[in-house]
């Protein structure tokens, strides 16, 4: 496998998969050409034998200098649990990093127990709210009514916490 960066090229092959990659939800709305176009230095595929087995849409924040996020991620179903999600956030890590970026942060929904136990694994702490959902503390409506979320945070160096 091989971790490269991602090309406009790209956008199409994996939004016509993309909804099948979370079992038939509506996920193509939610990521745009314009990462592909406009944030190709940090978000990356990573490959096999030119066939995508995931990828990786990340940014360097313009508002806070020190933080990176990680906006979408996807492992294609057949190579789930074989660390190439892993691989992908190590490598979105030493990115930021080395753009002098110490804080990773990203989200996902109070349902989703798997995407939550990953970021905990890797390092992400929940930021903490009253609201709760299986002990797990979450933001109503951030993303619009009815659309939840847990807020993960990620220090890169002790420096930042």
């Amino acid at each position: 496998m091989k971790i490269r960066n991602v090309q406009s090229a790209d956008y199409s092959p994996i939004i016509s998969v993309l909804n099948d990659w979370w079992g038939g939800r509506k996920m193509s709305d939610m990521l745009p050409k314009l990462f592909f176009v406009h944030f190709s230095e940090t978000s990356f595929i990573i490959e096999q034998d030119n066939k995508i087995h995931g990828f990786l849409i990340g940014f360097l924040s313009q508002t806070f200098a020190d933080e990176a996020y990680i906006h979408f991620v996807g492992i294609h179903p057949d190579y789930r649990k074989q660390g190439l999600g892993q691989a992908l956030y190590e490598y979105f890590f030493e990115i930021a990093s080395s753009k002098n970026r110490n804080v990773v942060r990203c989200v996902t929904a109070p349902t989703n127990k798997s995407s939550i136990a990953f970021h905990t694994r890797m390092g992400f702490e929940i930021e903490s709210k009253e609201t709760q959902m299986d002990a797990v503390p979450f933001y109503p409506n951030y993303d619009g009514e009815g659309e939840h979320r847990v807020l993960f945070t990620k220090y890169l160096s002790k420096s930042a916490g």
